[in-house]
């Protein structure tokens, strides 16, 4: 899951899991692993929301019962905090699920058929 969360190949760890910005690769083009099996779906958006909400509504709690700003200065703040928090972790979280399927051998990622 550690190598997924650096966006890296779950079985090397060298070659990069993303083609594109949220694009798992087909293989690795390091070792060759194939990594098309994935099936992250929902989840990482999911895991994504439950990570930024726990840091964000306490943050905001915090600010608001010490510094009491005006609500513009909380949507100035927490919006683009928010945006950036989600952006930044989707594809370290994608790549820990791609990780955990990996390393649990699911959908495809296993030795031999009667695995998938």
């Amino acid at each position: 899951m550690w190598r997924g969360f650096m966006c890296r190949c779950p079985s090397c760890g060298h070659g990069p899991m993303f083609r594109a910005f949220l694009k798992v690769s087909d293989t690795c083009p390091s070792c060759g692993e194939e990594l098309h099996h994935h099936r992250a779906d929902d989840a990482p958006p999911y895991f994504t929301m439950m990570i930024v909400g726990h840091i964000i509504v306490p943050a905001i709690l915090v600010v608001e019962k010490v510094w009491r700003p005006e609500l513009w200065i909380h949507a100035a703040i927490w919006i683009p905090a928010t945006l950036v928090l989600s952006f930044a972790l989707m594809p370290a979280v994608k790549g820990s699920i791609v990780g955990l399927q990996w390393a649990m051998r699911m959908h495809g990622f296993g030795d031999s058929p009667a695995d998938a």
